[in-house]
């Protein structure tokens, strides 16, 4: 029987968690700038883009659990970056807001993207295809 299969080498998986890592790494220098986690920046993220949104949206668009989040959007809140209120038309439903403050801070973030393009090292095609090929496999999944 052959179990080079079982080769840490040849699995997908493996370089996916190791690259998602180090790019969450990267990220860190340029994050404590402006006072935020990956997993904070990712929300802010949609909210500067959404404004507003329910915590289930946030999660779908994030693929993150409510016992993910519920912690994460304490903490954006003590920062005074979003609110989060029940909904009023259906008390089950959480609803976060972005905060002036929290819209404020998407000036400071504005050159992350940039600096990350940049120490990524890679072409704009490569970018492209990677971006193309790990959306299908999130497509996929979904």
């Amino acid at each position: 029987m052959s179990y080079e299969n079982l080769k840490l080498k040849n699995q997908l998986c493996f370089p996916l968690y190791a690259c998602s890592r180090e790019i969450i790494k990267m990220y860190k220098p340029h994050l404590d700038n402006i006072g935020l986690t990956y997993t904070q920046y990712i929300a802010m993220m949609v909210l500067w883009e959404e404004e507003s949104c329910t915590v289930k949206e946030l999660g779908q668009r994030l693929f993150l659990d409510s016992g993910t989040l519920t912690p994460l959007l304490k903490r954006l809140e003590q920062e005074g970056l979003v609110t989060r209120e029940r909904s009023s038309e259906d008390e089950r439903s959480l609803i976060v807001t972005i905060t002036e403050k929290g819209t404020s801070l998407k000036d400071e973030a504005t050159c992350i993207p940039t600096k990350m393009a940049e120490d990524l090292n890679l072409s704009s095609e490569e970018t492209q295809i990677l971006y193309t090929l790990l959306y299908k496999i999130l497509d996929n999944n979904k």
